[in-house]
């Protein structure tokens, strides 16, 4: 609102001045008892503010409006950690022989990779992370991930051989090979019911594979024997959106899971093959922060995955849920009539992995960060 004065106001103030004393007298007593002087310039005040508020009406509003579209943006930037530009990465050699080979498990030696970073520049990158996100949030409920970080080396290499994850150790978690389908009941259920529904997505890319080439999309894997391949839709946690437009409806189903890692370096989802007579060397995982889900689409017999020693098979339409920070193989050695072994992947959150701990791990293992 513009204040405007009255100039009936100023005139009367001003007028004693230059008036006698008598006059200015009689003024005064006309002042305090004509009643309906005081009454039209309140009403000559309030026709003033509503004029001046309707003069500016438009430049006020629109400069109020671009004010708050400014505040709500700020606020949303701030309050969401935008992932940074990261380059393609993990892209795995084509075979056993190629540099890089360790137990049989190639690594692809991008420094931007999660699995192939030293650890002694990781320690210090993954400490002033969390410095960056407790100074941007909070301390609170960051007890065992300063623990983790702060003595990290300590963990990795004091780890029994049966489980020891390559990057990340996170303390105090329950440790077990396999996990009961009750650790996720909901995103276990939800994965069960669309079955069928990603098995027609499957279906319909593996018609794309001929005997003389790859088609596009998948990868290839480095095995001691046979043929691994994977169709990645979330990699390293970085969607591959030309994957996801071609499962529309598995790429939906995974913003439906309350569980999913989408947002750090150890989130994954992908359609995994194995074709008869494949073995896949035993390694271990990245961290123990997750459980790996694998959901059953086509599973022929002679087919195992073992985990810390302790073999299991997969069925079609069900879930198998296993901590991939122990060692562990998979191996298909049905007969090639059958064909191959084929599971739906997605990495789920360890359900003793608070929600506190989960935002600032997304954030300390952003991708690119």
């Amino acid at each position: 609102m513009v204040w405007v004065p009255l100039r009936t106001t100023r005139t009367d103030r001003r007028a004693p001045l230059r008036a006698p004393t008598t006059r200015c007298t009689t003024m005064s007593l006309e002042w305090l008892m004509d009643w309906s002087w005081s009454l039209d310039g309140l009403r000559d005040f309030i026709a003033t503010g509503i004029q001046s508020f309707r003069d500016c009406d438009a430049t006020a509003l629109a400069a109020v409006a671009c004010l708050l579209v400014l505040f709500v943006w700020y606020c949303y930037h701030v309050g969401r950690e935008q992932p940074r530009a990261y380059a393609t990465v993990n892209a795995l050699m084509q075979s056993a022989e190629a540099n890089g080979v360790q137990n049989g498990y190639v690594y692809c030696h991008s420094p931007e990779c999660v699995r192939c970073t030293h650890h002694d520049g990781l320690n210090q990158k993954l400490y002033h992370n969390l410095q960056e996100y407790a100074k941007r949030y909070s301390w609170s409920g960051m007890g065992r991930i300063h623990k983790g970080i702060r003595e990290q080396g300590r963990y990795l290499n004091s780890r029994p051989s049966i489980q020891k994850p390559e990057v990340f150790f996170l303390p105090d978690l329950p440790t077990t090979p396999y996990f009961s389908r009750d650790a996720q009941k909901h995103d276990v259920e939800l994965l069960e019911r669309n079955f069928q529904t990603i098995l027609c997505e499957f279906e319909t890319l593996y018609k794309a594979f001929s005997n003389c080439s790859l088609p596009q999309g998948w990868k290839m894997n480095s095995t001691p024997s046979g043929e691994w391949f994977t169709f990645y839709l979330v990699n390293q946690g970085m969607c591959v959106p030309r994957n996801c437009r071609r499962c529309p409806r598995t790429y939906r189903l995974l913003g439906s899971l309350r569980t999913c890692i989408g947002n750090n370096v150890f989130g994954n989802a992908c359609i995994s093959v194995l074709s008869p007579g494949t073995v896949i060397a035993e390694h271990y995982g990245p961290t123990n922060i997750r459980i790996r889900c694998h959901l059953g689409l086509k599973t022929p017999s002679n087919c195992e995955l073992v985990v810390g020693g302790e073999p299991q098979c997969w069925a079609e339409g069900r879930c198998l849920l296993f901590d991939d920070s122990f060692l562990h193989t998979a191996f298909h050695e049905g007969p090639p009539e059958e064909g191959p072994r084929v599971v739906f992947m997605v990495d789920l959150w360890h359900p003793n992995v608070a929600a506190a701990e989960r935002q600032a791990l997304d954030f300390i293992f952003a991708p690119g960060r």
